[in-house]
């Protein structure tokens, strides 16, 4: 034989043999394959459990009152005891003399603040006829809106609060009693307002007219306040002009010299005022 072609032969026949070991293995894979494919598998099932609903809350315990035993005949007879009695006598007021002539003579002829010592010298007419205030329920203020003739005479009394009945009837029957009164510093109807403390911790409201030749200070109103009937438009403050020397000092010759009474009862009034203003904070 020819040695190319027994080569050829050789080589032919392992190509064979390669192939046929391949298969074999190949064959033995995909059995192996098949096999583990069809093997059972573990099945895992989650099953969801409600939650349980939660208890109904217990019934509150109810407590019952204690039966207490009913009084005796002999407990049940006897009277309340009554109020406390405080260990000193109520405080008292007598009331303020009233204006003499000569404070009267003045009153009439000061024109300045709205004449000023006329006003404080009715109001003292008016307190000095109303006997002597006791500390109690019956205490208290009337403030009254008052018109008075330029002869003397009353024309029209308002009361416009009052916290005592009986001050402002007491107040209403002095003003009734009151002797005629001088007439007006000005020669026109004087209107004001005066409140009358019945109390006994009442302090004399005597004026200060030391500052009455300076002008008022401004006193602040809304200047877009409205009354809805006239045209709208914004008020101005007014201010008062200072006088010129010559009338400031005719003014001054007119001014009385302050009491004591009237110098302690100013300082009082400032405190007060001052007190208050501190309470509103």
């Amino acid at each position: 034989m020819d040695p190319d072609r027994l080569r050829h032969s050789l080589a032919a026949l392992v190509v064979l043999c390669v192939h046929g070991l391949a298969l074999v293995l190949a064959g033995g894979l995909l059995q192996r394959a098949s096999k583990g494919a069809r093997a059972p598998q573990s099945v895992i099932q989650l099953v969801l459990v409600p939650p349980e609903p939660p208890a109904a809350p217990a019934a509150p315990e109810v407590l019952l009152a204690p039966t207490l035993p009913e009084p005796s005949i002999e407990a049940r007879a006897l009277p309340l005891e009554p109020p406390p009695v405080l260990d000193r006598p109520p405080a008292t007021q007598a009331a303020p003399p009233a204006p003499t002539a000569a404070e009267w003579a003045f009153a009439a002829g000061y024109a300045l603040k709205n004449s000023k010592g006329y006003r404080h010298s009715w109001g003292r007419q008016v307190r000095s006829l109303m006997g002597t205030a006791v500390e109690g329920p019956d205490q208290g203020l009337v403030r009254f809106r008052v018109e008075i003739a330029p002869d003397g005479r009353l024309i029209q009394l308002e009361t416009l609060w009052s916290t005592s009945p009986l001050a402002e009837r007491l107040a209403r029957q002095a003003i009734e009693a009151m002797p005629p009164l001088p007439p007006t510093p000005t020669g026109q109807p004087l209107i004001f307002e005066r409140t009358i403390s019945f109390s006994p911790f009442a302090t004399d409201d005597a004026p200060v007219y030391r500052n009455d030749c300076r002008p008022d200070p401004p006193v602040f109103r809304n200047p877009f306040a409205w009354d809805g009937r006239a045209p709208q438009v914004r008020a101005e403050q007014k201010v008062d002009a200072p006088l010129d020397p010559q009338a400031l000092a005719e003014c001054l010759r007119q001014l009385p010299t302050d009491s004591l009474e009237a110098e302690s009862a100013n300082d009082q009034r400032h405190i007060e005022r001052g007190r208050s203003s501190r309470l509103g904070r």
